[in-house]
């Protein structure tokens, strides 16, 4: 017990009280807690947190205030250099604008961004003027409105100007409607947020703005918008019950709703709403307000004057504070003098304020700079907002994060402690302070502010004030976007908004994505536009040479010329020319593109196989003009957590006083045992039953040694009979002791928040930052160690049926430098204990040296062993402190936590200082499960020749163990861990150029530019690793080429700790750098960047946030269902696309040419072989639908084989469906048919004439035209079905109907008058015998070409779909038929691209499955040979520590016996051991075997050396080589190359 003296003045002076001292240390204040006279009263729960949050990429913390009088406050409150105070802004609340803060006029000079935002392209006025802006960026349709534009004028022979405008109109309609239909779903978000609720303080003057005078041209706006918006909720009015949707009543209830399970805290919010007039006004708020006589305890702001003495800065340091802490003795209580520190506060009691202030409900979009606004439990907050206050005693509260993050770990903020007692409105306006920000920029980590305030002596109301100041970081900060939780207010000051806010600088601008297919149409277009200008100037001088020679035919028979010029005849003639041939550059293609575009987003909405039941979401299409880029991807960039895993951390084993526990079947294991062809699903099963049988034994073990009320029997994932045996002693009681001391730290050594839900008994839940540190506390509760809550002054922990505080001194905590945590306990003993995890190998250098050997030896290879399962692998230690040593340190400590300048940097040399000379607990082993379907999608992509790398924010260890666990990685691979540790490019430069000469590369030019047009996956023979500060080197100008060359010779690339923006930046590296289709996948707001930045986004719509969904251009629910998408819709359309286009071109060809030739026999007077209504309806009807019906429904082969053979996408990789070389083949196609069609009726009408059974001709050009039209619409129609795959009876019809239509038009429409010289001309040319013989020989000759190539390709050259069809047909794939496609995971053997045919080429690969045996019968094959007892296998893992511990016996012999049909003279049964402890009592325990972990123990031979030699990886050898390292009094410096010279002490550790 600690006494202390209070020598303030006031009520309480000169009367010391004895009271019970639990201080709690923060990281970041050197507090030291003085309870009031009503502190047994204080509630016990989560809210009084003791610590604040510490992220790992934090530079920038806050502190105590600082008194700038004294010397050395206002040395530690430095402010930043000039150059940085350039660059910084200042907010005044209460305060007048100094002048030079305003203008001319008075007003403020800085003028801050709205809070209004839009993520839309357009705006109800710039709807219109904008998307035709941005439709005529397209070349194509810039060229057809001049061809409407010169139709107008009749000099250029159009007969119909208008109705040659309508494909161009409803081209333009069709995309504004679809622009129109996307960009209306982005205006009704942004309306959301922006009218959302908050409340914010009102008549209240915020000096920091002007007053916003709006112009008359944003009134327009206003009230145009505010029309369209009513006029679509009158169209809606129907259909809601009480006339009102979600933008009405934004103003009436909260944004979003929480449908999570409800608490006893969160209830409790619920009752303590805000409370509000009918004006929506907050003057009386929820807070109490206290009175003299009344005093809240717990609010130690308003403590009275006998609770806390004021100390002059210069005697307020936590160094010179007098601190006696002893352990109670048997009631023999000493005392020692505490103070606490006076941290002032920014509320004048001098002021006098009107009190009209009052917080009122208003809009997110009114909210500005230098406003104070109240947030409630479960609100999203609307701007950047440093937090003043909240309801909790200790100025915490929660925040969630997935939004911002992806994650939905809550997060701890503090309130400033100048800022603690602004609760009510008053004090809002009793409050003189300024702010000094930082500029507004987009780094979420960061934030650094100084806030400065006069501080007023109330009892000498006449003293001058003194100057005080104290830094705020971004743990005072809450980001736009998060959401408040079990928070009941949060009072704060808004910093910035609108488009500053660090969330919307983060998302960057809405990229507008179009398919790679049409920008390599532009190049087309612009051949086509040379063809056509040949044409048009051939004419052109050809008209005008022949007007200027004379004596010709035309000069009897023309009345003269239009121009009366030759030269201005032929330019006449020329821009007729463009006007007749316009069709070679179609105006239907994309009218038709983007029918067939809509199309396939319709049927990739209706894939039932893609649909997740568990969210009722199916895949869904954001952006509709890109599905065939889905069928050209060769590099997928995947997020981690929450996109291949589910995010749901799962305690599996651990490892106790050298005793390893737990079972776990991983997906690492499964996914190595199908690589050796084992049976997984047998093995599974076999494994599964087991663990739920010893599952069923502990629980009733757990149940006898206690009933513990607080387990969930279907929550249990720590599965180990053995454990509970152990602590229930019956091994003895050092390894009870060791258990319950492990237990124990995991139940104290942690930041996790309790939350109770209702019921007998209560449920107990845990959240917290890391998901890991929740699991650990989870698994702690299981077994009967339960983490009740924290009192004020520590934790409440129920161990076996008995609650214990703990009282919490100290908590280090983690952040990624440290890479571990400590807790500094007050055990009930009175002992002092540090309890640290963290890290393998930081925990391992720490620990004390010469002690433990053996124990550090086997819990070195159990954690390996675990690491190798998949599992994230932790290490606990502990150190018992003395007092003495305790109050020295913790001296340091308190100056170090308050400090402003470097305070990071001296809080982690403090916290170094103190965990040294640790002793070894124990392992943990956690698993992170995957997705369901991720290993076997992963291995589908990549057999396709797809690349997948991994960029995420985890640990490098955790990455490795993914990819093992996901098939990205696997034990024949190379593993190169790239780590730059003094973050010098030229070091950096060294390792590039090192890896690459491995390769035989350099970097150079040259090499990326084969790298380009190389398209193969690379051998698996390596992969690369690096984390997030190596990657900011590598992604230097000057090293990035030498990067992605290294990069490219990888199978995979895993970046770890990236921030966003290091995500696109690779992303953009790639995708420009190898110039190759990107696709970018993953679930949270931190992916968004890489999503917009690649040319496919898709996001998982997850249940973490709908971030990256909302920025995608697809969203799925599983990540498995992306090779659906990829592999079957994805080179569905490509390959449809590539078709559709090249025929298209070919069909205008066709036309267009057979006009070009006829109009060499009439001087190029641009005069039309065809009825005009053939030309409007070639394209339009004649020859539309088989040419859209190719492009939405033709299948090469069907969706399970496209699954089951992935190699066919290969052909989308190289992007061979739509080549320049393909579009000459069609053009010059259609040039030879269009000299057939036209010169084969030249030929018949050149020699003679054909007369009617009337005896007239039908000679005339018209019906000249009619023998060449029709023709040409057969030929076409047909053309398009031999290059389609799919002929079913549908097809056949629609090709059938479509040539069909022009004998019907030609019939009807020559049968009125109003065909004029056309009129019965149908009966007159079908009544011909010449007519029907011509087009016989036409369409043969025509398609004999192409029908013989074809025929000779398949025969002689045939693709890949090619083999597979005819397999098809030979029935080798019919095994498929009783499949469903989402269950094909056996894909087909390997075809080799453009081989000749054989029979077993795509023949699906037998399941390789060997007889169900115990594993621990199995034969080992390593990659060499193995090691046995004559013989050592130099790339063995065995010995790598020097232990050659593969003598061990596995103990699946014990519970398997022996192999399935095997014999035994080679492998006698194993004795069945029975353990007894030292009474001699049997331990039915260990009678059950260890499987996974002999399993594994058994198969190290399998993994290649690289791997293990990583600093990153859990390595037995690699944690002796570190071990004591700091603890060591002198240690050598570690060399830059990051080996140590320090000595090895393997050689003792064997002794």
């Amino acid at each position: 017990m600690t006494t202390f003296a209070d020598d303030a003045g006031g009520d309480g002076a000169g009367q010391p009280q004895t009271q019970r001292s639990t201080p709690a240390k923060r990281i970041r204040w050197a507090t030291q807690r003085v309870k009031g006279q009503k502190a047994s009263q204080k509630r016990m729960s989560i809210f009084n947190r003791r610590l604040s949050r510490r992220g790992a990429d934090e530079k920038k913390r806050e502190s105590g205030g600082t008194d700038l009088s004294d010397p050395k406050a206002e040395q530690e409150a430095e402010v930043e250099p000039e150059e940085e105070q350039n660059s910084s802004r200042t907010v005044y609340f209460n305060i007048p604008l100094p002048d030079s803060e305003r203008d001319e006029e008075g007003r403020p000079l800085h003028h801050y961004a709205r809070n209004k935002i839009r993520t839309a392209k357009y705006t109800p006025i710039s709807f219109v003027p904008k998307n035709l802006y941005f439709q005529f960026h397209n070349v194509a349709n810039i060229y057809f409105f001049l061809v409407i534009i010169l139709g107008i004028f009749s000099i250029f022979g159009v007969q119909q100007p208008g109705l040659a405008a309508v494909p161009l109109i409803v081209i333009l309609s069709l995309t504004s409607i679809k622009d129109g239909i996307e960009d209306w779903g982005r205006t009704v978000l942004d309306n959301e947020l922006n009218n959302a609720p908050v409340h914010r303080l009102v008549d209240f003057d915020n000096v920091n703005i002007s007053e916003d005078k709006v112009g008359w041209w944003r009134q327009f706006k206003k009230s145009l918008t505010r029309l369209i918006i009513g006029a679509w909720r009158k169209t809606k009015s129907n259909k809601k019950k009480n006339g009102k949707d979600y933008k009405n009543r934004a103003l009436d209830q909260q944004l979003d709703t929480d449908d999570r399970r409800a608490s006893t805290f969160s209830a409790r919010f619920e009752e303590g709403g805000a409370a509000e007039d009918e004006n929506g006004d907050m003057e009386l708020t929820p807070v109490p307000s206290p009175t003299p006589g009344q005093q809240r305890s717990g609010d130690k702001e308003y403590m009275g004057d006998g609770d806390m003495q004021k100390m002059d800065n210069d005697a307020a340091r936590s160094a010179d504070a007098v601190q006696a802490l002893e352990v109670p003795r048997k009631g023999n209580q000493k005392t020692a003098q505490f103070h606490k520190r006076f941290y002032g506060s920014i509320i004048n009691p001098n002021l006098e304020v009107a009190e009209k202030a009052r917080f009122k409900r208003d809009h997110w979009k009114n909210v500005s700079v230098g406003d104070f606004v109240r947030l409630y439990n479960d609100e999203e907050i609307p701007a950047d907002i440093v937090v003043l206050s909240t309801s909790d005693s200790d100025g915490a509260c929660y925040v969630e994060t997935k939004n911002l993050d992806g994650e939905t770990n809550l997060k701890v903020r503090t309130a400033l402690h100048s800022g603690r007692r602004v609760k009510r409105a008053r004090d809002c306006e009793a409050a003189e302070f300024t702010l000094e920000t930082e500029r507004p920029h987009a780094n979420l980590y960061q934030y650094s502010a100084v806030i400065r305030w006069n501080q007023h002596d109330v009892k000498h109301p006449d003293a001058p004030p003194k100057e005080m100041a104290e830094p705020v970081g971004i743990n005072n900060m809450l980001l736009r976007g998060c959401l408040i939780r079990n928070t009941e207010w949060v009072l704060g000051v808004v910093v910035f908004t609108g488009e500053e806010t660090k969330t919307m600088l983060n998302s960057g601008i809405t990229p507008s994505k179009r398919p790679q297919i049409s920008k390599d149409l532009n190049k087309n277009i612009v051949y086509n536009f040379t063809i056509l200008f040949i044409m048009c100037l051939a004419a052109a001088l050809v008209e005008g040479t022949t007007w200027g020679q004379g004596n010709e035919s035309l000069n009897f028979f023309e009345f003269g010329s239009y121009g009366g010029s030759p030269g201005l005849n032929g330019l006449i003639s020329f821009f007729a020319a463009v006007i007749l041939f316009q069709n070679l550059v179609p105006v239907s293609l994309y009218i038709t593109l983007e029918i067939i575009r809509t199309s396939q987003a319709f049927f990739i909405y209706s894939d039932t196989f893609m649909y997740y039941e568990k969210l009722d979401y199916p895949c869904t299409p954001k952006s509709w003009n890109i599905s065939d880029d889905l069928g050209q991807i060769e590099y997928i960039f995947s997020d981690k957590t929450g996109t291949l895993t589910q995010n749901v951390m799962e305690f599996k084993k651990c490892t106790i006083n050298g005793v390893p526990y737990g079972e776990a079947y991983t997906e690492a294991l499964a996914g190595m045992q199908k690589r050796q062809g084992i049976d997984t699903v047998a093995e599974g099963a076999r494994a599964r039953k087991q663990i739920a049988e010893d599952r069923n034994t502990m629980i009733d073990l757990i149940r006898k040694m206690h009933d513990n009320p607080y387990l969930c029997d279907e929550d249990l994932t720590f599965v180990a009979p053995d454990f509970i045996a152990d602590l229930n002693g019956e091994k003895g009681a050092e390894q009870t002791l060791a258990c319950d001391r492990f237990m124990l730290a995991l139940a104290l050594c942690h930041t996790v928040i309790t939350e109770r839900t209702p019921g007998d008994p209560p449920r107990i839940e845990f959240k917290a930052q890391s998901p890991d540190e929740a699991a650990l506390v989870a698994a702690a509760r299981d077994v009967g160690f339960t983490v009740m809550g924290r009192s004020n002054d520590g934790i409440i922990v129920n161990v076996l049926g008995e609650e214990r505080e703990y009282t919490v001194l100290n908590t280090l905590e983690f952040n990624s430098t440290r890479k571990r945590m400590s807790a500094i306990i007050r055990m009930p003993d009175g002992k002092i204990i540090l309890f640290c995890k963290g890290a393998d190998s930081v925990i391992y250098s720490r620990l004390r040296r010469g002690e433990q050997p053996e124990l550090r030896k086997s819990t070195a290879e159990h954690l390996e062993m675990f690491a190798r399962e998949g599992l994230r692998t932790l290490c606990l230690a502990q150190r018992e402190l003395s007092e003495e040593e305790y109050k020295v340190w913790n001296a340091e400590h308190d100056i170090a936590a308050s400090a402003v300048q470097d305070r990071e940097d001296k809080l982690d040399a403090v916290s170094d200082k103190i965990e040294r000379e640790l002793i070894l607990i124990g392992g943990t082993a956690i698993e992170d499960r995957l997705q369901d379907g991720v290993p076997d999608a992963i291995q589908l992509l990549a057999q396709a020749g797809i690349k997948l790398w991994v960029l995420t924010g985890d640990k490098v260890e955790t990455a490795i163990n993914i990819g093992f666990s996901c098939n990205l990685l696997d034990n024949a691979m190379d593993l190169i861990v790239f780590s730059i540790d003094d973050e010098s490019v030229d070091r950096a430069e060294q390792e590039l150029d090192k890896h690459l000469a491995s390769f035989g590369k350099t970097g150079s030019d040259e090499e990326l530019k084969a790298a380009k047009t190389n398209h193969e996956p690379p051998a698996p023979t390596h992969a690369l690793v690096i984390d997030g500060d190596t990657l900011k080197l590598v992604l230097d100008d000057r090293l990035k080429q030498k990067f992605l060359l290294l990069c490219k010779e990888c199978r995979s690339v895993l970046c770890c700790r990236v921030s966003p923006a290091q995500k696109a930046a690779v992303v953009q590296m790639v995708k420009h750098g190898l110039d190759v289709m990107t696709l970018s996948i993953g679930d949270g707001a931190n992916d968004v960047a890489m999503i917009q930045e690649a040319h496919v986004g898709v996001g998982i719509a997850g249940e973490e946030g709908r971030q990256a969904v909302m920025s995608s251009d697809y969203a799925i629910g599983q990540f498995r269902f992306l090779t659906r998408l990829v592999l079957v819709h994805g080179r569905w359309s490509y390959r449809r696309m590539g078709e559709t286009i090249a025929n298209f071109f070919y069909k205008c060809m066709v036309w267009t040419f057979s006009l070009f030739w006829y109009q060499i026999f009439t001087n190029f007077d641009m005069s039309y072989a065809f009825d005009y209504s053939y030309i409007l309806l070639y394209n339009m009807v004649f020859t539309s639908l088989p040419v859209i019906l190719m492009g939405i429904l033709d299948q090469d082969v069907s969706d399970k084989v496209s699954l089951a053979v992935p190699q066919l996408y290969r052909r989308g990789i190289e992007r061979k469906e739509w080549t320049q070389t393909k579009f000459w083949i069609y053009m010059v196609d259609g040039l030879y048919q269009s000299v057939v069609a036209y010169f084969f009726t030249y030929a018949v009408f050149q020699p003679s004439n054909f007369n009617t059974e009337s005896g007239r001709e039908i000679n005339d050009y018209k019906r000249m035209g009619a023998f060449i039209a029709n023709p040409v619409v057969v030929i076409v129609n047909v053309y398009i079905l031999l290059n389609t795959y799919r002929w079913d009876w549908f097809m056949l019809l629609i090709t059938t109907i479509s040539f069909m239509l022009i004998f019907f038009w030609t019939g009807v429409y020559t049968s009125f008058t109003s065909g004029f010289t056309f009129y019965g001309a149908a009966a007159q040319v079908y009544g011909s015998l010449s007519f029907w013989c011509n087009m016989f020989l036409t369409v043969v000759m025509a398609l004999l070409p192409r029908f013989t190539a074809k025929a000779f390709q398949k025969i002689y050259m045939p693709r890949d779909v090619d083999i597979i069809r005819e397999q098809i047909r030979q029935g080798k794939f019919d095994y498929l038929n009783d499949v469903a496609p989402d269950f094909i995971d056996h894909p087909a053997k390997t075809i080799i691209p453009d081989s000749a045919s054989g029979s077993d080429i795509a023949k699906p690969l037998p399941h390789n499955r060997q007889e169900s045996t115990a594993e621990s019968m199995r034969p080992i094959y390593p990659p060499s040979i193995t090691a046995t007892a004559t013989t050592h296998n130099a790339r063995s893992n065995n010995g790598s520590d020097g232990t050659e511990y593969t003598n061990h016996r596995a103990s699946l012999d014990r519970a398997f016996g022996m192999p399935v049909g095997g014999k035994t003279d080679h492998a006698p049964p194993a004795p069945i051991i029975t353990t007894t402890d030292e009474a001699g009592a049997e331990r039915p325990s260990f009678h059950r075997p260890r499987p996974s972990f002999d399993r594994f123990r058994s198969s190290m031979d399998r993994t290649r050396p690289s791997f293990e030699a990583s600093t990153d990886f859990t390595s037995a050898a690699y944690l002796q080589r570190v071990e004591s390292r700091n603890s060591a009094q002198e240690a050598s410096p570690v060399t830059p190359g990051g080996g140590s010279k320090m000595r090895d002490i393997t050689d003792d550790l064997r002794k």
